[in-house]
């Protein structure tokens, strides 16, 4: 099945009670049982849900995987995946990511005894020589966020699979309709489900896709057991988002190409970070590894301080300034004020993000619409 057939398709049969083509939404908080334990496959709300069951379905075949696990929000899918390790053992993340996973790595789960590192994942083999001897999770983003790295997910997850480690790879950015990295080894990959697969702003949500039954298992029992689940009408925006994902991330991938380049030229512009730059440092790997350069665009101005990020930031119309991303509408945000507040200044320098950074979510509206907003602003 191709991917476009599969977004509306895999997964999802018709309501056999009324032949609803849209999955109902079960909105119910237990299960009525014949006798103890004679049920029709569910028992309570959190262990099982219809609407959450026919997603989980979908989102598995999304990603190529065998099993999905939803939860309430992206972060609590990655809480679900570090609850896997114990005290003294280690993540090696990349060190350009969501600030909110790094201050849940490094705030929260630091003051149980787990440990977190961050370093530069561009090179294959500067993992290779990270990984110590409690390293038992490599954390991968890309392209990562803010600055749009990418890492080479078929080189690192061999690496980790030679010496027992499991590989997350947070595919947010890309959505399954640019980039399956089960197909590339990874053992888990995760979605902050409220951007692209939701793509409506509208809704807040998480998932894992997996491969491995004894993981799948594991991770379904931290589902239950913690009860970070989705309530029946979050899954429900969810696989009416996906309905649209391949022709929403389409135009917003061409939409910011376009605008990348527009930048690129702009003299108030000192760099632009796109994937899709021939001089990108592993513009190949992306090339090879996604089938689009995705729709994020972060650039840099020429005045490189914050009041002049904020003058722009203030200026635009179409673009609206909001965090988040992947919705159909143009984003605009500051990182460093904004979506990485909770990293230290001099770790966010260290990987150039820098206080004059500008993040854009490209949306679907006209592009020249588009360009000439964010032309006036500068």
């Amino acid at each position: 099945m191709k991917f476009a057939t599969k977004v509306i398709h895999a997964g999802i049969e018709p309501d056999p009670s009324t032949g609803a083509i849209m999955t109902p939404i079960f909105q119910t908080s237990t299960y009525v049982q014949a006798a103890p334990g004679e049920h029709k496959g569910y028992e309570y709300a959190r262990t099982q849900n219809p609407t959450r069951h026919t997603l989980e379905k979908n989102l598995a075949a999304l990603e190529n995987g065998t099993d999905a696990i939803c939860f309430g929000s992206g972060l609590a899918a990655q809480d679900a995946v570090i609850k896997l390790l114990k005290t003294g053992d280690e993540i090696l993340s990349v060190n350009d990511l969501y600030g909110g996973s790094y201050r849940q790595m490094v705030r929260v789960y630091g003051a149980w005894g787990l440990k977190s590192r961050f370093i530069d994942m561009t090179q294959a083999h500067t993992v290779a020589d990270a990984i110590g001897p409690d390293t038992r999770m490599l954390w991968i983003e890309t392209p990562t966020n803010p600055m749009l790295n990418i890492v080479d997910i078929e080189a690192i997850c061999a690496i980790a699979r030679q010496r027992g480690i499991l590989t997350v790879v947070d595919n947010t950015f890309a959505s399954p309709y640019l980039q399956n990295p089960l197909d590339l080894g990874a053992d888990i990959v995760l979605h902050s489900a409220t951007k692209y697969l939701g793509g409506h702003s509208d809704v807040v949500h998480g998932c894992l896709v997996v491969r491995d039954a004894a993981l799948a298992e594991r991770l379904h029992f931290i589902q239950n057991a913690s009860g970070a689940v989705p309530g029946p009408m979050d899954c429900f925006l969810i696989l009416r988002g996906i309905k649209t994902l391949h022709l929403r991330v389409q135009r917003a991938c061409e939409n910011a190409e376009a605008i990348a380049h527009f930048l690129r030229k702009h003299p108030k512009v000192s760099r632009v970070y796109w994937p899709g730059f021939a001089d990108h440092p592993n513009h190949d790997i992306a090339r090879r590894q996604m089938r689009h350069f995705g729709a994020m665009v972060s650039f840099d101005l020429a005045d490189n301080t914050f009041e002049a990020a904020r003058r722009v930031l203030s200026r635009t119309h179409l673009f609206s300034l909001a965090e988040s991303l992947g919705g159909v509408e143009s984003l605009i945000g500051h990182p460093a004020s904004m979506t990485h507040a909770s990293i230290p200044r001099e770790e966010r320098l260290k990987v150039g993000l820098t206080d004059s950074l500008i993040r854009l979510s490209v949306g679907v509206e006209d592009v020249e619409d588009l360009i000439a907003d964010l032309d006036a602003a500068l």
